[in-house]
């Protein structure tokens, strides 16, 4: 009788491993799913504050076409320093710039 029940002794362990080894799978699966997840959230949070980041300086950009008209240099000026402060771009500044001068 030892001998018949030894294929099925066989099948389960084989079927049992087989079902760890899917579980494992699994898990892991399940993991990188969660990691990607979690990595787009914080990419879309950056990209979100970054939006915010850029839109502001729009506004200071033209403050300083104020009534007073101050001269080119000034808002030349101004525009390297909030270049220099790291409100604007190196793009930002240069079409900033080529819109001052009238390029």
């Amino acid at each position: 009788m030892m001998r018949r029940r030894r294929p099925l002794l066989r099948a389960a362990v084989v079927g049992g491993g087989a079902y760890v080894a899917g579980k494992k799978t699994a898990q892991r699966s399940q993991e990188r799913a969660q990691q990607e997840a979690y990595q787009d959230e914080r990419i879309t949070n950056l990209e979100d504050s970054q939006v915010g980041e850029q839109t502001a300086p729009v506004p200071a950009a033209a403050a300083p076409a104020a009534p007073a008209a101050p001269s080119m240099s000034d808002q030349i000026k101004q525009l390297s320093t909030l270049h220099e402060q790291g409100v604007l771009t190196d793009e930002e500044f240069a079409a900033a710039k080529a819109k001052l001068l009238g390029i």
